[in-house]
């Protein structure tokens, strides 16, 4: 039987403003943000604890981000606040656990995720989709790949959305973060833990996205910010998709690219995607991708043999321009190296692919895009 659920409140708001008048800040509150954020935002709030997520690293968040922001944590907290992107975000989740030290030990499961205080999720960009998820990822440095701990535990009590913290987002994180949004509403599609409901969010979402791209295709860089109410909106979704069915191989594959050569995870995901999904269509092109196909063409008004070029065309020519695998860093050495990795480390994600990858076919799919 098909599950299908969403945990947090989902909180829709204007303004900051209306977020302290709805929600406020105050001593109990431990606030996991950055710098920039707060001082456009919040500042002037007194919070029990702040902590700006740069001052522990750069980039994805990583298993020693973890120890070293609790070090210096001093005072108690009864509820913690992220308000950032998906760095944040995953960070947060794990602070308010009763237990979150030593981190390996929490992933690896040796210690139970237990919360015991209240979580209120943020997101400042509109990709992650973390903020309605009960998945923490971190780039564990030792074991040069990313994890993700999956746990009631981690959900929100409630996700707040407001566009207004999006305005000042480059428009190069955007692209990141709205590619990620879209990967995870694809993936989530075609995974067979998808119900019904969830396989609606993401049409929903992905149509969004794909709509409001061929906006900026016509009308420029501009039209973003008018747009994103509808970006937030369709990355919600995207994450309320793939937080009950899941992502794939496109996730699975990029965690090594992406801790290897500091690639932003949405851009890593874009690196992958249609090697990944070009390698479905040979393998079984008659089940569920021929619907999302049709879906995708329908959109970008093209066919559906066509969807996979079209949908790279569009983002190349107005949103983030793709590279191969060698402009990273990467060389033929490391396709064995990374696959390993991937079928050794991220079952979780596999799982869940719309066709069986081995070996060979993951591979195949590395090497096509060197």
């Amino acid at each position: 039987m098909k599950q299908f659920s969403i945990a947090p409140k989902i909180i829709t708001l204007d303004s900051c403003g209306e977020f302290i008048d709805k929600l406020g800040i105050n001593e109990n509150d431990l606030v996991i943000t950055i710098e920039v954020t707060w001082s456009a935002y919040f500042k002037g709030i007194k919070a029990g604890t702040v902590i700006f997520i740069e001052n522990y690293g750069s980039g994805e968040p990583t298993d020693e981000m973890i120890t070293r922001i609790a070090a210096d944590i001093k005072k108690p907290y009864k509820r913690v606040i992220a308000i950032g992107g998906g760095t944040v975000i995953d960070c947060a989740k794990l602070f308010a656990l009763e237990t979150l030290l030593p981190v390996t030990d929490l992933f690896d499961r040796k210690i139970p995720a237990v919360r015991d205080k209240e979580l209120i999720l943020v997101p400042t960009t509109c990709g992650t989709g973390s903020e309605v998820t009960n998945i923490s990822i971190l780039e564990f440095k030792k074991r040069h790949t990313k994890f993700g701990l999956a746990s009631d535990a981690l959900y929100a009590d409630a996700a707040v959305i407001v566009p207004e913290l999006l305005y000042k987002l480059p428009f190069k994180v955007f692209a990141a973060s709205s590619i990620d949004a879209l990967v995870h509403s694809v993936e989530s599609y075609l995974s067979p833990k998808a119900a019904p409901i969830s396989r609606m969010f993401s049409l929903k979402a992905m149509t969004m996205i794909l709509n409001g791209y061929k906006k900026i295709e016509s009308d420029g860089k501009d039209a973003l910010k008018a747009l994103l109410p509808d970006f937030c909106l369709a990355s919600t979704m995207a994450g309320i998709a793939f937080g009950n069915a899941g992502c794939a191989a496109v996730h699975a594959m990029s965690y090594p690219l992406g801790a290897a050569f500091h690639v932003p995870h949405g851009e890593s995901n874009y690196a992958m995607f249609t090697g990944v999904f070009k390698k479905y269509m040979e393998i079984n092109p008659d089940g569920a991708i021929r619907e999302l196909n049709a879906a995708i063409a329908a959109v970008l008004g093209c066919g559906a043999e066509d969807v996979y070029d079209e949908l790279e065309r569009l983002l190349n020519g107005s949103i983030l321009q793709k590279k191969r695998l060698s402009e990273y860093g990467m060389t033929n050495e490391m396709i064995e190296e990374f696959t390993d990795s991937v079928i050794e480390n991220q079952q979780r994600l596999l799982g869940n692919n719309y066709v069986f990858l081995d070996r060979a076919a993951l591979i195949e799919i590395y090497t096509k895009l060197m």
